[in-house]
């Protein structure tokens, strides 16, 4: 990790790029001049670039709304403050802030009594399920940049989603580190439950019946000195759970003889930080709740867009925070909205609160959590935009439900 002063200024000053789960820190951004959005220095990468794109250095700050009019952050508080008091069940959703926003939401939640899902939970869940069920062996950046020998891609290439994976991993840079792409035997259930039953020695690699790619590969995996399989998440289809436990059960039998490990891609947004600030606070991942039982885990009955469709809460509290998208979804119930000034509400969403909040690491300072979960990166802010962190609205929220229960107690 490096640790830098902060970057207010142009040229080639470090940045740690808060638009992606990797959070590269090799970065520089230029600050132009008004009207130009902020410029990428030292990378390429089109990720980066795109979320630089939502900024400008002299934008004014948004405006506050409450159904659809300007008003001051007071007027807005109180307006949410007053349905989240109300509410008989709130659902937070979006989820796309960094540590502090995500300590201060969990309070909230405990306050209200409020299921949490972000807006990648459904991704997310594979991973929650599969290492709650049978567990798993995970590494960092750092160790497969030094470690590795053998990269297998289980759900093609990151690149397209993680522009710069590979450089992280040192590819290009080191000689022995090599790169496959599991080869397609039928579906991916059918390919990772194959490849298993050839790395446990229950499938023979001659067989006709195996194709020759696939045993390959497994020749490969049992050579290599440290193999890790590479997976993103929000690629994996429904049930995607099985699919990580047999890539566990091929690093499990791969441990017994040579060393490998599993390396998952995603939380973006957010959304692994606030799972990671949550677990760490009451026991339990997102798609949780503090309700009248005490806490509760509920990783299907807790699905924000099941929830919504059902009807099963009736205000939503949409956190959004490092750009226009992902906007919140078309509902009829109350909408709060903390999110980037310039995110379009979704048809018919006018009557409900806006609050404009500034970005971890463009107009704001902040932490999040590195995609390999164990590094927690510092946000230094290029800017000051002039808006109150995700964090300080929630804290204040959190004071304005407590009066408000407590007036009507009265």
């Amino acid at each position: 990790m490096n640790d830098f002063d902060t970057a207010t200024q142009p040229g080639n000053a470090p940045w740690t790029c808060p638009f992606c789960p990797l959070l590269c820190d090799t970065f520089g951004v230029d600050i132009g001049p008004p009207g130009t959005p902020l410029k990428l220095t030292g990378s390429d990468c089109p990720r980066a670039h795109a979320g630089l794109a939502n900024f400008d250095a002299n934008a004014s700050a948004g405006q506050p709304r409450v159904d659809g009019r300007d008003c001051d952050l007071d007027t807005a508080l109180a307006a949410a403050a007053s349905l989240l008091a109300a509410s008989r069940q709130p659902l937070f959703g979006g989820l796309g802030t960094d540590v502090a926003g995500a300590r201060a939401l969990y309070a909230l939640a405990c306050e209200t009594g409020a299921i949490c899902d972000p807006a990648q939970g459904k991704a997310l869940m594979h991973g929650l399920r599969a290492l709650q069920d049978r567990g798993g062996f995970s590494t960092t950046l750092a160790e497969v940049r030094t470690r590795a020998d053998l990269i297998v891609c289980m759900t093609e290439e990151p690149t397209a989603h993680y522009p710069e994976f590979f450089h992280r991993c040192g590819a290009g840079e080191r000689e022995d580190l090599a790169i496959e792409t599991l080869p397609l035997h039928g579906d991916l259930f059918d390919t990772v439950s194959l490849l298993a039953a050839l790395v446990a020695g229950r499938v023979r690699g001659d067989d006709d019946r195996v194709p020759a790619a696939l045993a390959a590969l497994s020749a490969r995996l049992t050579a290599a000195r440290y193999a890790v399989l590479v997976y993103e998440s929000s690629r994996l289809p429904a049930q995607g759970a099985l699919i990580i436990e047999a890539i566990q059960r091929i690093v499990g039998t791969l441990n017994r003889s040579t060393r490998a490990a599993s390396l998952p891609l995603g939380g973006g947004d957010g959304a692994s930080t606030v799972n990671q600030v949550f677990a760490w606070l009451s026991g339990l991942p997102l798609r949780s709740r503090a309700g009248p039982r005490g806490l509760e885990h509920e990783p299907l009955c807790f699905d924000a867009e099941r929830l919504l469709a059902d009807r099963a809460a009736d205000t939503l509290l949409w956190v959004s925070s490092y750009g226009p998208e992902p906007a919140p979804p078309a509902t009829d119930v109350p909408l709060i909205v903390l999110g980037h000034p310039a995110m379009r509400l979704p048809q018919g969403a006018a009557e409900g609160v806006f609050i404009p909040v500034s970005t971890p690491g463009i107009g704001s300072g902040g932490h999040l959590f590195r995609t390999d979960g164990s590094v927690m990166m510092p946000l230094r802010p290029l800017y000051d935009d002039g808006l109150p962190s995700v964090g300080d609205v929630v804290r204040r929220l959190v004071h304005a439900v407590k009066a408000q229960k407590k007036g009507r107690v009265q």
